[in-house]
């Protein structure tokens, strides 16, 4: 299914109209200032100057967080700029054809979370995010550069957010949070890493994730409900910024999540307990563990399941 797409909508509309819905939307013609015209690559390299960033340096397009398909260097920004901006590399370090991959950090990454206005602030001056919500739930910003080709894991985050495409193409492939038994997950991230063409032997369940799909121009503002699983695959290099927020009570987060990935913690708390009643039932033989376990699956699903599959 494609996603939507919304020309010119004000924040009260969203707030309204979009926002209480949770499903993605694409919002195009906002105003964001001069980065959609003045970031080219001369820009961006001179702007932060050589300021050293932390980099994923990948041999193939498609990362794989399981087999750990990718290193990660540091290069001067202007340095790194002009290699994600250039196709083949003349200076490499794992292959002439490399991707590459930003995602900035806070200057503590166990401590600190992204925020263009520090680690950038230059640049900064040139963006006017869209501010559809209120000033206190605000969480990060993360500034993202990815060469032409790079394609990103699938994976889901506890916020919400707008992911704002600056310059360059990026097609999104996302998931609704009500697919995630079909979607092979570990942790927040899924191993269906081609979700292209999956193999089905490994993966047989995964027809059954209803996909949708958008293509995000320079200037166009993707609004990513929390839960959501998102792919992204960058079809030129480009330049985009995600700013997440929080819509939950901002104590329902976990205190040490810098990324912005982390279950809230009555969701951390709940999946100890049930480790724990499942780690009980093994106290009786096999039979008596399926009865229960199959009531419990069923109490599960009475108590928690929503029923309206719209």
């Amino acid at each position: 299914a494609a996603v939507e797409r919304l020309h010119g909508v004000t924040r009260e509309r969203f707030l309204r109209d979009i926002y209480p819905r949770r499903k993605p939307v694409v919002l195009t013609g906002l105003e964001l200032g001069a980065c959609t015209t003045k970031w080219t690559t001369d820009y961006l390299s001179q702007a932060e100057g050589s300021k050293e960033v932390k980099i994923h340096v990948s041999a193939v397009p498609q990362m794989d967080f399981l087999s750990k398909n990718f290193v990660y260097r540091t290069l001067p920004f202007d340095v790194f700029v002009r290699r994600a901006a250039e196709v083949k590399h003349k200076e490499y370090f794992l292959t002439e054809d490399e991707k590459y991959y930003l995602r900035s950090v806070g200057e503590d990454v166990r401590k600190d979370i992204a925020d263009i206005r520090k680690q950038f602030p230059s640049l900064a001056e040139d963006v006017h995010i869209p501010e559809y919500f209120e000033k206190e739930q605000f969480f990060s910003s993360v500034f993202r550069i990815s060469s032409a080709g790079l394609q990103l894991w699938t994976h889901y985050d506890v916020m919400d957010n707008f992911l704002i495409q600056v310059t360059g193409k990026k097609r999104v492939v996302l998931y609704s949070p009500r697919d995630a038994p079909y979607l092979y997950l570990s942790g927040t991230k899924s191993e269906v890493l081609d979700v292209d063409n999956p193999d089905m032997e490994k993966y047989p369940l995964f027809v059954k994730a209803k996909r949708y799909q958008c293509f995000l121009e320079a200037g166009d503002v993707l609004f990513i409900p929390a839960l959501w699983f998102h792919n992204v695959i960058s079809e030129e290099f480009g330049v985009a910024l995600n700013v997440f927020w929080k819509h939950l009570p901002a104590e329902s987060y976990d205190k040490t999540d810098t990324y912005g990935n982390k279950d809230p913690m009555a969701a951390s708390r709940a999946i100890q307990i049930l480790d724990r009643a499942l780690k009980t039932l093994e106290e009786l033989p096999e039979e008596y563990r399926d009865f229960y376990a199959r009531r419990m699956v069923l109490r599960i699903q009475e108590k928690a399941y929503r029923n309206d599959y719209g």
